[in-house]
């Protein structure tokens, strides 16, 4: 029996484009992850990961314009968004090669023997080292920044693991080329072209969760999928670490003061946010709690302005498309459930945007209108109108975990609730905004892209220099002659590494 073809879809049109691969038998999957697991060793030079990094990111941007023409014909993103996501993903490899060359990720700490404690301490020397090879489950609404080239890959590659990604099936001709791009990259500055392996289908991806050469993996996408393939790995013989982004959504607070002091600003603010990328970004405001009230209604008004002048966009597949319609249908359906502009099927292969209102105090206790809480993935918000902070903490109170959460407060020290509020958001998520929108994630050190469950199976980001951290384990070495340590650990510091000797920073 012949393998399945992997088609390359159109979805503005639903039409398939060209047939790019086969599916991956399991046999198959097997070899990827064994010529991943042969080259391990490789990537143990810093130096030359750091220049694989930076060379992957030089031929990604020499092959941006057939890159970015590939994923708008498969995503329908758009070049302007698909050009600042190669940017984006492009300065990320940078800035992990950067992480590798300072070395302060390996977290050494040596500690002298000392007979004079008590009990007495050995000689103990302590740093991070490479889990093998990591499973990336490659993401549907970033095909570049969150698939073959972006974060997972690029930390756990910083990390010194091989990594054989899964491809998405909405881009399945993006990824082939840009594992092309990072294969010819590795040859380029001498590593082996295994380092990094591509592999399609859906069943291709489960045997590589189960593959007991696979150390760890990282997952972007549904609850559903990535529920299985976390279950997955925790029932392995041996169970391996599953980092997993499966949904967000993203509550918003507006106090009363705020509404009263800029209502028309969080009303256009909060309707570009919703709508950004066709309301297919994770950190999408889903859920907004508003004040009753003249503020609010203002609020309202505007967004109803804002979300009105925004045309109908395409969703990154039809299976998408299909499942936004109807959830919206059947939210909307909901008692006392209102749609002043209503979202839903904007045409045969379109959606448009809107959003949907609800008392806050059907959402206080456990009923149908929880699927109001629950992610809706595309252009759609929901409005609570609420009539008092105990009412909204109520509501927090019953949230799932998310990856973000925004309090938009009064000026500094003209708001009285503001918080309380922010200490009720903040258990809530693991980026925390005040008078802005979560849409857009800064690469930057101290950023962290995850959050309680749902939103996340880690306390992990898949986001920043920290992201480097899921694919390392620590490991002590007590009382080694020198001549058997590795050189990070040697008295002399032979490699320069930040670390920490008796406690203190050296």
């Amino acid at each position: 029996m012949s393998a399945a073809p992997v088609w390359s879809v159109d979805p503005r049109t639903g039409n398939p484009r060209e047939r790019v691969a086969a599916e991956a038998t399991a046999e198959e999957v097997d070899r990827a992850v064994r010529a991943a697991h042969a080259v391990r060793d490789a990537l143990a030079d810093r130096a030359a990961r750091a220049a694989f990094l930076r060379t992957a990111a030089e031929l990604l941007e020499e092959s941006g314009e057939h890159i970015v023409e590939a994923a708008d014909a498969e995503t329908a993103l758009g070049p302007a968004r698909l050009i600042g996501e190669l940017a984006r993903t492009a300065a990320q490899l940078r800035a992990f090669a950067e992480v590798v060359d300072e070395g302060a990720y390996l977290d050494v700490h040596i500690d002298h023997q000392d007979g004079s404690r008590t009990p007495p301490w050995p000689d103990l020397r302590r740093y991070k080292i490479p889990l093998g090879v990591v499973a990336v489950y490659a993401a549907s609404n970033f095909p570049l920044a969150f698939s073959v080239p972006g974060g997972d890959t690029a930390s756990a590659l910083a990390a010194g693991c091989p990594v054989v990604v899964k491809a998405h099936p909405d881009h399945p001709a993006t990824s082939e080329l840009c594992a092309s791009v990072l294969r010819r990259a590795a040859a380029r500055t001498g590593l082996p072209e295994d380092v990094l392996t591509l592999v399609h289908g859906f069943d291709a991806g489960v045997e590589l969760i189960r593959h007991p050469l696979v150390s760890a993996a990282g997952f972007t996408g549904s609850v559903r999928g990535g529920r299985a393939l976390f279950d997955a790995a925790a029932a392995r013989p041996a169970p391996i670490p599953f980092h997993g982004e499966l949904g967000s959504l993203n509550p918003v607070v507006v106090t009363g003061a705020a509404a009263a002091e800029r209502a028309g600003e969080i009303g256009a603010g909060l309707g570009g946010s919703m709508t950004l990328g066709v309301g297919q970004f994770c950190t999408k405001p889903g859920f907004v709690l508003v004040p009753e009230g003249a503020a609010g209604d203002q609020l309202l008004k505007t967004l109803t302005e804002t979300v009105s002048s925004t045309g109908s966009g395409v969703l990154l597949d039809h299976r998408m498309r299909d499942a936004f319609v109807t959830g919206v249908r059947e939210r909307a359906a909901l008692p006392d459930v209102g749609a002043p502009v209503t979202p839903g099927a904007g045409g045969e292969h379109t959606v448009s945007a809107g959003f949907l209102t609800v008392p806050a105090a059907r959402l206080t206790a456990e009923g149908p209108h929880d699927a109001l809480l629950e992610e809706c993935f595309g252009p759609v918000t929901v409005i609570a109108r609420y009539v008092s902070v105990d009412e909204v903490a109520a509501v927090l109170a019953r949230l799932p975990g998310n990856l973000t959460a925004t309090l938009q407060t009064a000026a500094e020290g003209a708001d009285p609730d503001a918080a309380r509020l922010l200490a009720a958001l903040t258990p809530l998520a693991g980026r925390i905004l005040v008078n802005g929108w979560p849409t857009g994630v800064a690469v930057a050190p101290a950023q962290h892209h995850g959050g309680p469950y749902p939103a996340t199976t880690s306390t992990s980001t898949s986001v920043g220099a920290t992201a480097i951290e899921r694919w390392l384990r620590p490991v002590t070495y007590q009382s080694t002659p020198e001549a058997l340590l590795p050189p990070e650990l040697r008295e002399d510091n032979p490699l320069g590494l930040p670390r920490r000797v008796d406690g203190r920073r050296a």
